[in-house]
């Protein structure tokens, strides 16, 4: 792998000569402006808004690296307050000039153009649909178990589902950063932002709640007893190439799957994925996340024929708490991940399953993660696969005591289910690597998540720690 030209790590260095002012959602509503742009002027450093990935932190930085809106003229920054505001922020997903986006306070994907607040009722609304019909003309009693739904109720579900997508699926453009203002809050309610087909995104210091669909669509062809399969995740990639998502908060809170209801034997799945990086994505760097009460929260790689030149794709210094699975499953790509720490407590009704699954001949790095038993959980179920994936595990802590997690796995698993313990590459862009997983628990807990960054783009406890020296 090539590390980064000397001419693109310039390019991503702090950019002297700039100041952003920045208006309060509550003066923008004020004047009846909506999303505005903001005043800039030159001779300022760098704000958290215009920061860019670091040289080498990761595959995102490959190349020309990841700059998102940071060279957005002063007609192209924004700050946003409400779900229309934020889609006329972002314009058309072909719209390629640079922008900045900043989000403050809630943001609920669920409302009109108005800001009124639209209910799973009201998106079915003039489609026909009912639950208690649908349950009705597909209980397996009736319909069977070997063919997926079609006819009234179906046709009416997809109706239905397609007036929720409108409001739920935010398209994000090239160039672009979106980033929470520092002390609002900022946060994403229900929202599934949807890279496709675009280069050079920004995603930093946002609390996203997980989109809950109305009308989850029943498979009984899903798996020996059927699924109930939801549409939505929160961060969607697909064909997406150098995206940042840095600092947020990725969980399903309030709406926590112990509260759904269960029909033909199987739970009424309103959620699908936190961060899902599909359909040829390539050079993504997650770093310095939390991931918390979620089942299905990672997936790279949708499909094993996927393009085997890509999805490639860093996962470091994150938070996973009361994750069930899929923290990543990985297919084909080449993938590390580096300095993170695994909480298996179960947590809001969520109980750890694994953590990280290499499949369709995925290469995996994973060194120097910090895990945590709880609950009976044993290193052997850390780590899945399929027989053709690979995990190269190295320096990795359980408990605080070094184990080779492959050999763990490897002891209990199935001759189909070995994971292959060499891969074929060797990351070079590992930009913050510590060496020894010891203090994750400690550290990560400081300076992972939405709302520790501060305006000027540094980490709040980081400089409050240096106060205290």
């Amino acid at each position: 792998m090539s590390k980064p030209s000397s001419a693109a790590a310039r390019h991503r260095r702090s950019r002297a000569g700039r100041r952003t002012a920045v208006f309060s959602a509550a003066a923008v509503a004020a004047a009846g402006l909506g999303a505005i742009p903001l005043v800039m002027s030159a001779h300022a450093a760098t704000d958290l808004a215009h920061q860019v990935l670091p040289a080498e932190d990761g595959w995102a930085a490959s190349g020309t690296g990841t700059t998102g809106g940071s060279d957005a003229a002063a007609a192209q920054i924004f700050t946003v307050s409400t779900r229309a505001q934020l889609v006329k922020a972002l314009g058309s997903a072909s719209n390629t000039i640079p922008k900045i986006v900043q989000i403050e306070g809630t943001i609920n994907a669920n409302t009109d153009s108005s800001g009124s607040t639209v209910s799973c009722a009201g998106y079915a609304s003039g489609t026909g649909y009912s639950l208690t019909a649908y349950l009705k003309a597909y209980a397996p009693s009736s319909w069977g178990r070997r063919k997926v739904p079609s006819g009234t109720q179906e046709t009416a579900r997809a109706a239905a589902a397609a007036k929720q997508a409108k409001n739920v699926q935010i398209t994000v453009p090239a160039n672009t950063t979106i980033v929470g203002v520092p002390g609002s809050n900022a946060k994403i309610v229900g929202g599934n932002l949807m890279l496709k087909n675009v280069n050079n995104v920004i995603v930093r210091n946002l609390t996203l709640d997980s989109p809950e669909d109305c009308f989850p669509q029943w498979d009984p062809t899903d798996g020996p007893t059927g699924n109930w399969n939801s549409e939505y995740d929160t961060v969607t990639l697909r064909g997406a190439t150098h995206v940042w998502a840095d600092h947020n908060t990725f969980t399903d809170g309030p709406m926590y799957d112990s509260a759904e209801k269960t029909y033909f034997g199987r739970e009424y799945q309103v959620h699908d994925g936190l961060l899902d990086i599909t359909k040829g994505s390539d050079l993504v760097t997650v770093e310095r996340n939390r991931f918390t009460s979620h089942d299905k929260t990672t997936l790279i790689g949708s499909s094993d024929t996927d393009d085997a030149s890509k999805l490639r794709v860093s996962i470091h210094h994150n938070v996973y708490a009361g994750i069930v699975q899929r923290a990543p499953l990985a297919r084909i790509g080449q993938v590390d991940v580096y300095n993170n720490y695994f909480d298996t407590t179960k947590l809001n009704g969520y109980a750890h399953s694994y953590s990280i699954d290499s499949r369709a001949g995925a290469q995996v790095v994973a060194q120097d993660n910090y895990w945590k038993l709880a609950g009976g959980r044993k290193a052997s179920s850390l780590f899945s696969g399929d027989g053709t994936g690979a995990i190269a595990g190295s320096g990795n802590l359980v408990n605080g005591t070094a184990t080779d997690l492959d050999a763990a796995h490897n002891a209990t698993a199935s001759s189909s289910k070995k994971i292959k313990t060499t891969v074929n590459w060797t990351p070079a862009l590992t930009a913050g690597l510590e060496s020894s997983a010891k203090n994750l628990p400690i550290s990560l807990a400081r300076t992972t998540g939405a709302g520790v960054l501060t305006a000027s783009g540094g980490t709040a406890a980081v400089a409050a720690a240096a106060t205290e020296d």
